[in-house]
């Protein structure tokens, strides 16, 4: 620990700490513009300057770090003065419109000049007219807004691994443009981060003031990431979507989809009542009309052809509660087991070879365990595109963690640029190729023998089975190098910890349980379960496939994956429905 003084406070810290992080906790607030707690420091604001002693000129809290037995003061008439005049020389581009400013009343920088009291622009500077070359229709760019605090090419370059944006021009005609316009995403990232109204969306400008609107926190419906968002409404419409740093597995990060996907919410094609098709034409019906209908075709069906000539058909989209309502009535009202959901083509394999492993059909880890891995193993997924916040965890994980990945996938996703290791792999020989990793990381020695011995079953029947699965067969087999394959198995092994993800590329199988069964025995066999940063962690397609799961939308599971062949477990819930 480093021992300092903060304002005549003493506060011991981890080595490594800055300045203002040591300040923030000992609960001494300093000004800042440009510093974001997901990004590197940047320093370009100047806004964090304090004193330390024996130094003659104030230095940038955000970025020096802390040293034994200094003094700091982080409030002085003199700093005071410094942070105005570094404020007065921001407003000199920066229009006092935040009457107009969509980021009006939760901007940093309208804060700050009311805290010090700013009452309009000081100083003037020529500035010429630019053209806006921001790189996505979906965000409007204002060069006068912008302060250069850097904080959105930052996230750009350090959270989506992108950058898309970055600086252009000199002096007073600075501004952020496109330096890769094919990169942009359109993720939003750069607007989450602004401290400004110099980036705002398109599609919500002047719908509603941030006083104004009612944010209420949901979760995306999308994918299967479960981002947490903020639904802004106004005169109950929708105007806007926003996040909350820190907040939820997304921590204010939102894809494309999450951020400016709803607008359909309001459209008109939406149905709103029932429809009862009459005469070959559907015409509008009362829930009543629309739900006895339905009723007594069900018990009509029922008494001519019996209870299983019905099936339901419930969904991944749909919340844990809806899911549990619909397989309990298809069994306790229908009187059958006919009840399914999308999972049955995506990740009923996932159930089935995580269940049989582990004991649970789920992660084993939380994402954010990525940021603990030295190794990521990731096949079967195109993570940037179906699970894109996934996708972030794992580009953190490697541009500042310094982990490694490894991409399986005959693909050339997104991801294989990040790299380390790609390995291409024929279709429909994954139980080859992860046997292969199995009987290198047991021939070299390279398994948890420990871990093994104390957690787990059944290695002396693994190791008979993969002995055939040497490099050069499972080749002739994959189409990948022995030597690439030897050189995987290795740095899987050796990461502690490592962890495993995989997406529908490995399930929509006929071998999907296996595929998956395989991807366990990886894990077990490398001590990588129960672990912090290793695991088995598969990415559900849909945003509620896992609860779907769980609450029994399957036809041979009750809730809870308790087998429906079970006769005890028949009565259980027999009594507990009547």
């Amino acid at each position: 620990m480093v021992n300092l003084t903060i304002d005549g406070k003493e506060v011991a810290v981890k080595e490594g700490t800055t300045i203002l992080k040591a300040a923030r906790f000992a609960g001494i607030e300093i000004p800042t513009l440009c510093y974001h707690e997901r990004l590197n420091p940047i320093g370009s604001c100047r806004m964090c300057i304090v004193e330390i002693e024996g130094l003659a000129h104030p230095m940038t809290a955000c970025n020096t770090p802390v040293t034994e037995g200094i003094i700091v003061t982080t409030d002085s008439p003199r700093l005071q003065k410094m942070r105005m005049e570094t404020l007065k020389l921001l407003l000199v581009k920066h229009p006092l419109d935040c009457p107009v400013c969509d980021k009006g009343g939760e901007c940093t920088l309208q804060d700050l000049v009311h805290e010090f009291e700013i009452e309009g622009t000081v100083y003037q500077a020529e500035r010429e007219d630019r053209e806006s070359l921001y790189p996505t229709p979906l965000i409007h760019y204002w060069p006068d807004r912008c302060i250069m605090c850097l904080r959105c090419a930052t996230a750009c370059r350090e959270i989506k691994g992108l950058g898309a944006i970055d600086i252009d021009g000199s002096g007073f005609n600075t501004s952020i443009t496109a330096v890769n316009r094919d990169k942009c995403e359109s993720c939003g990232e750069c607007i989450q981060v602004c401290p400004t109204g110099a980036l705002t969306e398109n599609l919500g400008r002047y719908k509603g003031r941030p006083w104004m609107v009612n944010r209420v926190m949901t979760t995306c419906t999308y994918c299967g990431c479960g981002c947490q968002l903020e639904i802004n409404v106004f005169n109950n419409r929708i105007v806007g979507i926003t996040t909350k740093d820190g907040i939820g597995v997304n921590k204010g990060s939102l894809c494309v989809k999450g951020r400016f996907g709803y607008e359909f919410i309001e459209s008109e094609e939406r149905l709103t009542k029932p429809l009862i098709k009459k005469d070959g034409r559907f015409h509008e019906a009362s829930w009543d009309e629309a739900l006895g209908l339905v009723a007594e075709k069900l018990k009509g069906i029922k008494a001519s052809h019996g209870a299983d000539a019905s099936a339901g058909l419930s969904s991944a989209r749909c919340t844990n509660e809806e899911n549990y309502l619909m397989q309990k009535f298809m069994r306790a009202v229908i009187g059958t087991n006919n009840i399914d959901h999308c999972a049955r083509l995506c990740h009923s394999s996932t159930v089935a070879g995580l269940a049989t492993a582990f004991g649970s059909g789920a992660m084993t880890n939380p994402i954010a365990d990525l940021l603990k891995s030295e190794v990521i193993l990731v096949t079967g997924s195109n993570t940037t595109e179906n699970h894109p916040i996934f996708a972030n965890y794992i580009k953190e994980a490697l541009l500042k963690k310094g982990a490694q990945l490894i991409v399986v996938d005959p693909r050339k996703i997104d991801l294989v640029d990040y790299a380390s290791i790609w390995l291409r792999p024929k279709p429909g020989t994954d139980v080859a190729w992860i046997n292969g990793l199995l009987h290198i990381i047991i021939k070299e020695n390279l398994h948890a023998a420990e871990y093994i011995k104390e957690r787990t079953e059944g290695f002396e029947e693994l190791k008979a089975c993969v002995e055939k699965y040497t490099p050069e067969y499972v080749s002739e087999i994959t189409g990948i190098r022995a030597s690439d394959l030897v050189n995987t198995a290795i740095t899987y092994a050796r990461a502690k910890p490592a962890s495993i993800m995989y997406a529908m590329g490995i399930t929509q199988h006929i071998t999907g349980t296996d595929n998956v069964k395989a991807l366990a025995n990886l894990a077990m066999l490398c001590g990588n379960v129960g672990v912090e940063g290793g695991g088995v962690n598969p990415l559900r397609g849909q945003n509620n496939v896992q609860g779907a799961c769980d609450l029994g939308a399957l036809p041979n599971v009750f809730p809870g994956y308790q087998p429906v062949t079970n006769d005890a477990l028949r009565k259980k819930f027999e009594m507990a429905w009547g």
